[in-house]
């Protein structure tokens, strides 16, 4: 392995510029929250291998990623955590290889539901202690190890870095101006899979499933589309500025790129201490454009039965999942119901933490737990069974998870919200929200409408 440190520090998003020419760059990014979830931000690009498939090849693509371990270097505890692995993203879909899981009628994007790139090198950032590394493991496609491969890679990342770079184009500083029926003047050709009537008589139909007995509740979403020709680059800019979120992620697979500026993190595993960290958000208010406004509809927020049921509900959810593959008496709730505040919204957050067994990994961790339950519903598998009834395209990237496996078995990935996926000309995305016995068609919808309000207005700035 060949560290070399980065002074001064540089931008994360100059480092994105500069790497956007090569094969499929990636970015972790943590936005501006540097106490908590947002310690680190890590980019890589040119992969040395990539991985590629759906469900049913998920057991080909779980021994490929176990068996890059095998020569793995030791990674240094002094550095950011991800020093060289696989990164890139495993889509809702992929949920369909590990339980009885139903998937939605329509296409949906078409994105395969695992896109990883084997990355012999990272650019790590420890924001709170604001140093940054160049990380080169010197490993090929088969990961065989060569320390004069990992001084060349090194050397070449270091002239990029130092080359200057013309004319990058940035966002605008647009203001959210959005809608017909609620937002303001939205982009001209958006396109929903749900008229709002439709939607509100989907709300009315989980409704009925939960009064039923069928559910406690499901995850909702619909989905948005609207022709893009801009810079993937100037959109992931605009979404950054507008929603800074610590678990933000540019990756990029063919022609397809994910731009997510996620406040949750699904799972995050330790190699060395095996502790497991998941963080579900269920609850949501927007921001008040006065102090005033804004304290009111947090107190609502916090003091809301309806959310805090909700929220309750699938951090007992994810218990149970952790349970199938962390020590029993282990898994402890750090962090009931609190109140976290975003740019754009509100959110009530909870923290569920575990020990992995010794007989687990962190794909089987992913297994147990995949999709994550604050995007799906309780009971998981008869609630995907009525989104995938209701819903009437398949999700792709969103709902998934974003990430990063390291070659020491290390990973940490979000819940894959407030994500837009590029195909080519054109930008999909999905907002959803949780669907109780409390639950009004009218609050669901405005909810779904005030989670798209960032999406859409970057989408502008960036058009």
């Amino acid at each position: 392995m060949h560290i070399v440190p980065l002074e001064p520090v540089p931008d994360v998003l100059d480092v994105l510029a500069r790497l956007s020419h090569l094969p499929r760059p990636v970015l972790f990014d943590s936005g501006a929250d540097h106490d908590d979830l947002g310690r680190y931000s890590f980019a890589a690009a040119d992969p040395v291998a990539q991985l590629e498939g759906h469900a049913s090849d998920w057991l080909a693509i779980r021994d490929r990623i176990r068996a890059s371990r095998v020569a793995a270097p030791r990674p240094d505890a002094m550095l950011p955590p991800f020093q060289g692995g696989w990164a890139g993203w495993f889509a809702y879909e992929l949920g369909c290889a590990f339980d009885r899981m139903s998937v939605a009628a329509g296409e949906g994007t078409g994105v395969p539901d695992v896109a990883l790139g084997l990355y012999d090198w990272v650019i790590a950032w420890d924001h709170r202690a604001e140093r940054a590394w160049l990380i080169s493991t010197g490993i090929d496609a088969n990961c065989g190890r060569d320390q004069e491969r990992a001084r060349r890679r090194a050397r070449a990342v270091l002239d990029l870095l130092a080359a200057p770079v013309l004319g990058q184009p940035t966002a605008s500083a647009g203001h959210d101006v959005i809608a017909t029926d609620a937002f303001g003047a939205t982009p001209r050709d958006l396109a929903r899979d749900f008229t709002p009537d439709a939607y509100r008589q989907a709300v009315g139909r989980t409704i009925d499933h939960v009064l039923g007995g069928d559910i406690f509740q499901a995850n909702l979403s619909q989905r948005f589309e609207a022709p893009f020709t801009g810079n993937p680059f100037v959109l992931y800019h605009a979404l950054r500025r507008r929603s800074p979120a610590p678990m933000g992620a540019y990756v990029t697979h063919g022609r397809f790129v994910a731009l997510s500026v996620s406040p949750e993190r699904f799972l995050r595993f330790e190699s060395d201490t095996r502790r497991v960290e998941t963080r579900p958000i269920k609850g949501t208010r927007p921001r008040g454009d006065t102090p005033a406004r804004d304290d009111a509809l947090s107190a609502e927020l916090l003091t809301s039965e309806k959310d805090r049921a909700e929220n309750v509900m699938i951090t007992d959810l994810l218990r149970n999942d952790l349970a199938r593959v962390c020590e029993a008496e282990s898994i402890e709730v750090v962090a009931l119901c609190r109140l976290e505040t975003h740019p754009t919204v509100h959110h009530l957050a909870s923290v569920v933490r575990g020990t992995l067994r010794h007989d687990c990994d962190a794909l089987d961790l992913l297994a147990a737990t995949f999709p994550g339950g604050s995007v799906t519903g309780a009971p998981k598998i008869r609630a995907m069974d009525i989104i995938a009834q209701l819903e009437p395209v398949r999700r792709g990237v969103y709902c998934g998870a974003i990430g990063w496996i390291g070659l020491d078995g290390a990973m940490d990935t979000s819940v894959a919200i407030r994500t837009i996926t590029l195909d080519g000309r054109v930008a999909t995305f999905h907002v959803g929200g949780g669907i109780t016995a409390r639950s009004r068609p009218d609050d669901e919808l405005q909810e779904t409408l005030d989670k798209a309000r960032a999406l859409l207005g970057a989408l502008a700035d960036a058009s």
